[in-house]
């Protein structure tokens, strides 16, 4: 694992004697008294930090020397000694008591190596409360003369400490610790100088009192912008209270979030009457808080009434963050000069909205004030794809606050769900945001109607181009995609999804390769894609909505033109995918379906199953799968197998299916037998359990009176047991059948006499068929124990001994008798008497 060198020097670590390690700590104590530190004192300060690591235990350093490595942490210029400072105090352990644990750091500015070490030392709540306390100190802090710039430069380190407390643990935020908190963000977000940085002189001739002086901040088009400080204005250089505007607008949401939640949660007593609050409020801030259009001479966003002073803190820095982020939307109508400036305002508008539809939750009133912006920038943004990732949080708003708007959303949907997946099937950070929105919003979609339940076709092409990706979001989203009205062509679909794969495939290159390029030629599938031939085909496959059908005639032909991407890596990824998601299917569809729907499954899974994309592993899964969930529909109404007994029975009595679809046979035969009786459906005839022993019969006597076709295997042995008992059963409820399979297993009986079968070359399953053959025949000796046996009463299939005194009775006998014998052991005692209590 480790360079021989590597493991040598950590060898030396671990074997360090306690006396050397404490004169190591008096050379490096010594080291630091000086305020020059040199290549010695790195060196030194790397051993101890490996000595210090190698251990699993931590160890406690002299007083002196945490002291001066929490002093040289907090006031070396030198990021490399701030960096080891920090790797050497994390690995140790803090001074006893609280209050030593911070009191080096109270009163010194923060950096990002110190407000770690502060982190990592916190083991409770109580430690982050603390720790909350010395970071807000910080922040409240006046800069003196001259130290202004060393104070707002510990506070952008400060926030991201602040912030990493809110998320972990955002109960240790006292009421005083929030409002605070909302006061300087207010500062921050608003107060920002319109002034361009002081750009830091490397020095020369030129340099002097006559230096140009910082111009005005400038917007991404390169015009002056003539409203507050936001994190869409150019600048050569950046002031520091323009960082913190900034960093407060990266926090802005989680904060807002999380001090809704503090305040719901544990702040209950801020509801005092508001006319008190506001008297008090105003009162208070009336000569701390400076002019609210200060520096805005423009912009609309900007002229708001002087009474929003009059709010408490955490709603004064709502509406900040409300005319914040109107101010970023109008900055993103402008167009950027540079490339990466469209990006950030791309970025900044996904913030942007998101912000606003938290504040709008948080506030009620204010979805009436942002409504018209929103609506005007999704219809500047809903023509351009580009802005796609901006959309999903417009969505969100419409979703969120459309019905108390009353606006109609519906082309919002048309684009979201439509729109997008079809165009940008292929933009993976798309998927991903797409369906974690309906992941997060799927009770919500649900109860205004299940808007994506109409867009499921176009969905599940994320799922057909990239299903390793986004397969646990479909296991997650597709319960809600089964209904009644979709189960069927829902079933189709996820069958068809190898061939959704290829489709999606020959779409993108037929796109990016046209036809009279080079890469444009050479797959025959591809020149049938743009056949219109077999256009239809592939228009049915890529449809936007359900509801035009649920599936085509034509199944067998489109298979044949996709016949060559059945290796194509993406393909036989989807495919892998799809046996998963017929099993979740299937345990949803058997929740929402009556009778009548699920009978229409059983004749999807029968036809289905011979219609498949002919892919390595693919076609057995599937058949697995329709085995196992077929007999639990069955099982759950056996009224099915009457209900499809035609269909059944041709499937069962096809000679061919014995061969190409084993396991799916079988179950079908083993439902046949064990469901086509009086007790489960009246509608059961003599007539019926005739027709369906003679099928059987004919397919048994035919695979085993002659080898099997060529190039195929012969029968599965549990094929021709499953006949076998099929037949018996059918027998026992109509005894003139008796006879004839009777007669059929005797000469079954022969076949352990006569050698090797041309239908079966392995000995071992000769025998148990030949074994089965006579536990049935002997069982038809007497028909009527031969009923109870293969068609047993429910009451004995469901047995209810705990509940039944008489039923339990010759068990209590059999344990009696038990222990009365004089030659059993007392382990056997034992284990009779567990026996007995467990039934």
């Amino acid at each position: 694992m480790y360079a021989t060198g590597s493991e040598s020097l950590i060898k030396q670590a671990r074997e360090i004697q306690e006396a050397e390690l404490q004169r190591f700590y008096c050379r490096i104590s010594k080291l630091l008294q000086g305020k020059d530190h040199g290549h010695e004192t790195i060196d030194s300060l790397q051993r101890l930090r490996l000595i210090l690591s190698a251990t699993k235990f931590s160890r406690t350093l002299p007083d002196e020397l945490q002291r001066r490595l929490a002093s040289l942490l907090v006031s070396s210029s030198v990021e490399q000694l701030q960096v080891l400072s920090s790797a050497v105090l994390r690995e140790t352990l803090p001074p006893t008591g609280q209050g030593q644990k911070y009191n080096v750091l109270d009163h010194s500015p923060l950096t990002s190596h110190a407000a770690g070490l502060l982190l990592s030392q916190a083991g409770s709540q109580a430690d982050l409360a603390a720790l909350s306390s010395v970071i807000l100190r910080n922040l409240e802090g006046r800069p003196s003369d001259g130290s202004s710039h060393t104070l707002m430069h510990s506070h952008t380190h400060t926030l991201p400490l602040l912030n990493a407390i809110i998320t972990y643990s955002p109960e240790s935020l006292t009421e005083d610790h929030v409002t605070l908190l909302s006061k300087k963000m207010v500062d921050w977000l608003r107060y920002a100088t319109a002034q361009q940085g002081t750009v830091v002189s490397s020095g020369g001739f030129f340099t002097g009192p006559r230096s140009r002086q910082p111009g005005p901040i400038a917007e991404l088009d390169g015009s002056v912008s003539g409203d507050f400080f936001t994190v869409l204005c150019v600048s050569q250089a950046f002031s520091e209270d323009q960082w913190m505007n900034v960093h407060s607008f990266s926090m802005l949401r989680h904060c807002l979030l999380t001090f809704h939640s503090v305040t719901d949660g544990n702040m209950s007593q801020d509801a005092a009457p508001a006319n008190k609050l506001l008297l008090s409020l105003s009162l208070s801030h009336s000569h701390e808080d400076r002019s609210e259009i200060e520096g805005s001479v423009v912009s609309m966003v900007s002229v708001t009434s002087s009474s929003s002073r009059l709010l408490p803190p955490r709603e004064r820095l709502r509406e900040k963050a409300f005319l914040y982020c109107q101010r970023l939307i109008e900055q993103s109508d402008r167009k950027a000069v540079k490339r990466a400036d469209s990006e950030l305002q791309k970025a900044c508008l996904v913030e942007a909205v998101c912000i606003l539809d938290c504040v709008c939750v948080e506030d009620s009133s204010l979805v009436y004030r942002a409504f018209p912006c929103v609506k005007a920038l999704y219809g500047r943004l809903s023509a351009d794809l580009a802005y796609a990732r901006v959309l999903l949080p417009l969505a969100h708003f419409y979703l969120n606050h459309g019905d108390a708007a009353a606006v109609d959303s519906e082309c919002v949907w048309r684009l979201v769900f439509g729109r997008l997946p079809a165009e940008l099937f292929n933009d993976a950070l798309l998927a991903h945001e797409l369906l974690s929105f309906l992941r997060l919003n799927l009770p919500l979609l649900q109860h205004r109607g299940a808007l994506h339940l109409t867009f499921f076709p176009n969905l599940l092409k994320f799922l057909a181009w990239d299903s390793p990706a986004v397969i646990d979001d479909f296991v997650d989203l597709l319960p809600s995609l089964v209904t009644a009205g979709t189960a069927v062509e829902l079933l189709h679909s996820l069958l068809d999804l190898p061939c959704l794969s290829a489709a999606l495939f020959l779409q993108y290159r037929s796109a990016c390769f046209p036809i009279s390029e080079p890469g444009g030629r050479g797959l025959s599938s591809l020149e049938a894609f743009r056949s219109p031939a077999h256009r239809g085909l592939f228009l049915f496959l890529l449809r936007v909505e359900a509801g035009s059908g649920d599936t085509i005639d034509r199944l067998s032909v489109l298979h044949e033109i996709l016949a060559e991407a059945a290796d194509w890596p993406r393909v036989v990824q989807c495919a892998q995918t799809v046996p998963v998601l017929l099993h979740v299917y299937f345990n949803v569809v058997v929740t929402v379906a009556d009778g009548k729907l699920l009978a229409q499954i059983i004749l999807v899974l029968l036809e289905r199953s011979s219609l498949l994309l002919h892919i390595h592993k693919y076609t057995p899964e599937i058949h697995r799968v329709f085995s196992c969930h077929l007999l639990r529909m069955c099982k759950l109404r056996p009224s099915l197998v009457v209900d499809q007994w035609h269909e059944l029975l041709e499937f069962a009595g096809t000679t061919g299916n014995v061969y190409s679809k084993d396991d799916l046979y079988t179950h079908v035969v083993w439902v046949l037998g064990e469901y086509l009786s009086v007790s489960c459906d009246p509608r059961c005839t003599v007539e019926r359990i005739t027709s369906c022993f003679e099928s059987l019969e004919a397919v048994l006597f035919e695979i085993t009176s002659s080898a099997p076709p060529p190039g195929q295997s012969g029968p599965a042995p549990r094929v021709i047991t499953s006949l076998m008992s099929a037949l018996a059963k059918l027998a026992s409820r109509s005894h003139d059948l008796i006879p004839r399979v009777s007669l059929f297993l005797s000469k079954m009986r022969t076949l352990s006499r006569g050698g090797s079968v041309p239908w079966c070359s392995n000995e071992e399953d000769v025998v148990a068929i030949v074994t089965r053959g006579e536990e049935l025949w002997s069982l038809l000796k007497l028909p009527s124990v031969a009923q109870s046996v293969l068609t047993p009463p429910p009451r004995a299939t469901t047995p209810q001994w705990h509940r039944d005194t008489n039923s339990a009775l010759p068990l209590r006998l059999r344990a009696l008798t038990s222990f009365t014998h004089t030659h059993t052991h007392t382990d056997s005692h034992t284990h009779t008497l567990t026996h007995t209590h467990s039934h």
